[in-house]
């Protein structure tokens, strides 16, 4: 694997910066022990359950590095809706020696909007030439992969599995691969097993014991995966039974 500038080496909370640390979302069990949180130079994945922080934490990295809340790149400028936590305000980035040569933050929620803003600034040649609205969500998401995201890029990702088909989830796997080969860096948001299996990645869980390391065979999302796949009959019958 070729080596990594690291445009992001850490991320630290600067408690300084926050005025009620028990308002939302800083109140969150997972926040509420963020000091500094080391980022991989290739890939890091933030894990959870819904309402854990992670979608919260991960749109804060986005906003802090300049990119735009509903996502798209740092020169999108639209907002349909100030929906974002105050959490960038105290989010620093500790950047490495290099600027990437390209960035994308990619919102499954509001990826409609960054399609309608695509057709607006009629830059639908740098998502392949046909509008994202003309394409099924799962096209659109894959279209965004393969022709907006590009070499030196940093890519900040939030449930980019909420449109993608299994296979789709793998092709998507295959083309952030090559990306990470070409000096790309990746944070990622995400409940799916497929693509946190991606080798030597950095995984975080974040939960009521606060943010921590974890193995991808340790995680729930891969345990219940394999046990559901190996007995299906037995987990049907327990949730049927409740």
């Amino acid at each position: 694997m070729a080596p990594s500038p690291v445009f992001i080496r850490h991320i630290e909370l600067l408690r300084e910066r926050i005025a009620d640390p028990n308002a939302y979302p800083f109140s969150l069990p997972a926040l509420r022990k963020l000091d500094k949180l080391k980022l991989d130079p290739h890939i890091t994945f933030f894990i959870g359950e819904n309402g854990s922080g992670k979608s919260t934490l991960i749109e804060a990295i986005a906003v802090a590095a300049g990119m735009n809340p509903e996502g798209g790149s740092r020169n999108m400028h639209f907002a349909t809706r100030e929906s974002q936590s105050s959490l960038h305000t105290a989010l620093r980035l500790v950047r490495g020696y290099k600027r990437p040569r390209t960035d994308f933050f990619l919102r499954a929620e509001s990826f409609y909007n960054v399609a309608t803003a695509v057709d607006g600034y009629l830059a639908t040649r740098s998502y392949g030439g046909k509008s994202l609205h003309e394409q099924s969500h799962g096209e659109s998401f894959m279209a965004m992969a393969n022709h907006r995201l590009g070499p030196n890029g940093l890519y900040i990702f939030d449930e980019p599995e909420a449109a993608l088909s299994p296979q789709r989830q793998l092709a998507l796997l295959a083309r952030i691969h090559a990306l990470v080969q070409a000096r790309s860096q990746f944070i990622i948001a995400t409940h799916s097993p497929i693509l946190m299996a991606y080798p030597g990645a950095l995984l975080y869980s974040l939960s009521e014991r606060g943010i921590e390391q974890v193995e991808y065979e340790q995680t729930e999302h891969f345990a219940l995966t394999r046990d559901f796949l190996l007995d299906r009959e037995r987990y049907l019958r327990r949730i049927f039974e409740r």
